[in-house]
């Protein structure tokens, strides 16, 4: 049963001692590439109809990045625009933290590419792989740095250019997923919880499910593997439809719990924009409205890490979250990987 709804928010990192303090986003930026790819150009390169797309998926069009614009680019101007309306300097920025499965080279990492682009040379970088699951990975990760004081501005990115790793011969996979990045700055805000919790969890046993086969060691890139298309991603769509909903599901709970929150207590409701009917069916088994959902799925497709990092930014533009709101993010990935948070904007 859940408890009653009240207008004490619990703050479960709540610790004593005078290290420890609150960590807020402070500001938020996105940013999605010029090409629109749509469902009626889909139906030039494969075997679909843009009525089967959008019935199945909710998908109407996605964001193609250009040839020349890698996942460093499009995660650069993202933290630019966080930047910008936050006020951050590049010299205040003491830590990159970037979410991605698509980087633009397996060495160096991405965040030191986009630490050059922004030209914040006083930050430590690193990079996470969690897949769609990777912003809320770094958020939590992130706000670890704030809460010890060990930094005081830590920059969190989730960036992703699908489009080169989609198989576009893949009817099944290809209509699903764009490009696109979204940036968040974290910070200590005065007398605000901020990030309150945050539930991850992941099932090795079934990574097969949603994988990129090709280019690590395991598979590295070859003649042979290059022809048996091992370098793009795959899917088996039913059971990554169901394990997504009970996972999201199940960490969603926890959070709320954690938080002793009730599900209409939470203003705004972001889930992984993968699937209309996987956020339908996560929706209803928390006993969400509707209109606590936010959604933009029918625009971008799947953006991975992106993901939900875009949508919080063009939630809180659009004036869907305000100062106090509570908002519960839901992810889930490859790895398996999933988690959910519950933030006080």
């Amino acid at each position: 049963m859940n408890p009653p709804a009240s207008n004490v928010v619990k703050n479960p990192r709540a610790q004593h001692g005078f290290r420890s303090r609150t960590c807020s986003i402070t500001s938020l930026g996105s940013y999605v590439p010029e090409r629109i790819l749509s469902n009626a150009d889909l139906e030039e390169m494969v075997d679909t109809s843009d009525e089967w797309i959008t019935s199945r998926t909710g998908i109407r069009q996605r964001r193609i990045a250009a040839a020349n614009e890698h996942t460093s680019d499009m995660a650069a101007k993202a933290a630019l625009r966080a930047m910008a309306k936050g006020g951050i300097t590049p010299e205040q920025v003491e830590l990159i933290i970037v979410a991605t499965i698509t980087p633009d080279m397996p060495s160096p990492a991405t965040a030191c590419l986009v630490q050059q682009q922004i030209g914040a040379y006083r930050a430590g970088v690193f990079d996470i792989g969690a897949a769609c699951s990777g912003f809320i990975y770094a958020l939590e990760v992130g706000q670890q740095f704030i809460m010890s004081r060990t930094h005081d501005t830590v920059l969190v990115i989730g960036a992703e250019k699908l489009s080169c790793v989609v198989d576009w011969t893949d009817r099944n996979t290809c209509v699903l997923f764009g490009d696109g990045a979204g940036a968040a700055i974290l910070q200590s805000r005065p007398n605000a919880h901020g990030l309150l919790t945050a539930c991850m969890g992941s099932d090795g046993n079934k990574a097969d499910l949603l994988s990129i086969p090709g280019g690590g060691c395991r598979c590295p890139a070859s003649v042979e593997s290059v022809s048996a298309r091992m370098h793009f991603l795959r899917m088996e769509g039913k059971e990554t439809f169901k394990n997504a909903v009970n996972a999201m599901d199940t960490a969603a709970q926890e959070a709320l719990r954690r938080c002793e929150l009730d599900i209409s207590q939470i203003k705004c409701i972001i889930p992984h924009q993968a699937n209309q009917r996987i956020i339908e069916a996560v929706g209803e088994r928390l006993g969400a409205k509707p209109e606590q959902i936010f959604v933009n799925l029918e625009k971008y497709g799947n953006t991975s890490a992106a993901s939900v990092a875009i949508a919080l930014d063009e939630a809180v533009e659009s004036g869907r979250v305000q100062r106090g709101d509570l908002i519960l993010l839901i992810v889930f990935g490859a790895g398996l990987t999933w988690g959910a948070a519950v933030i006080e904007w």
